[in-house]
């Protein structure tokens, strides 16, 4: 797990080259483990590199899968959403506190820190909730439903401040801590409001929902400072080996 480093300390160079023959890899059929540790091994990336890349590169097909049921934010007005509380949060959370984010080949934004077994809430859990709460308020789905991961320490907590906060705020919608929220997630009938690639590939239509509050932060200083953490891959393909 990373929590401070810097876009300077991954050596995006390095890592342009790699992800150029680890999508290769991808296209072609390897199992992503095995493509990811052979590539890592050419390049003699560090653990930290090789969770980026795992995070941000995709094979084209999964890309485009996935970019396919990636639906416009404003879509969400009237419907019923779903947020995958804990994944929308720590990305919001991570851009509030400038760390590193990877825009994926698949069109998602993801936080790269390794947080969500360990998260505790601080005063950017506040922030970040505030965010997400004006954004819902302008867009106006039917219902919102917050789920979070309950084996994690004070999810009962966080889901009872966010139901008050859905009372206080005159939002219809619901907050839980359940054991495994992939369940509801996976076949709700409305929008899911996450980057998780797991739940993504199991559901129909998905939003960026914390992807769309970074690039959109109300104070044009804060929204810089964010921005400039997301790392973005350089679009180049080649075979293995070419240069």
């Amino acid at each position: 797990m990373f929590l401070m480093k810097t876009i300077e300390s991954f050596n995006i160079e390095v890592l342009n080259e790699a992800v150029g023959d680890l999508r290769y890899l991808l296209d072609r059929g390897y199992p992503k483990k095995a493509a990811l540790e052979l590539v890592g091994n050419r390049y003699g990336l560090t653990y930290d590199q090789r969770h980026l890349l795992h995070r941000g590169a995709f094979s084209d097909a999964d890309s485009e899968s996935r970019k396919k049921k990636k639906i416009p934010i404003e879509r969400i007005r009237h419907k019923d959403l779903a947020i995958d509380g804990y994944n929308v949060l720590i990305t919001i959370e991570a851009a509030l506190s400038e760390r590193p984010l990877v825009l994926g080949d698949d069109g998602f934004i993801r936080d790269i820190s390794g947080l969500s077994g360990n998260f505790k809430k601080t005063e950017r859990t506040e922030e970040a909730l505030q965010l997400i709460f004006n954004y819902l308020k302008r867009a106006e789905p039917r219902q919102t439903l917050f789920l979070f991961d309950s084996p994690i320490s004070m999810s009962g907590e966080l889901a009872q401040e966010v139901r008050d906060r859905l009372r206080k705020e005159n939002l219809p919608g619901d907050a839980m801590a359940i054991k495994v929220p992939e369940r509801i997630m996976i076949g709700f009938p409305g929008m899911i409001a996450t980057s998780d690639t797991a739940i993504i590939d199991q559901s129909r239509r998905v939003v960026d929902l914390a992807g769309h509050i970074i690039m959109n932060l109300p104070l044009r200083r804060l929204k810089s400072a964010a921005t400039s953490s997301i790392i973005r891959w350089r679009r180049k393909r080649g075979p293995v080996g070419k240069r």
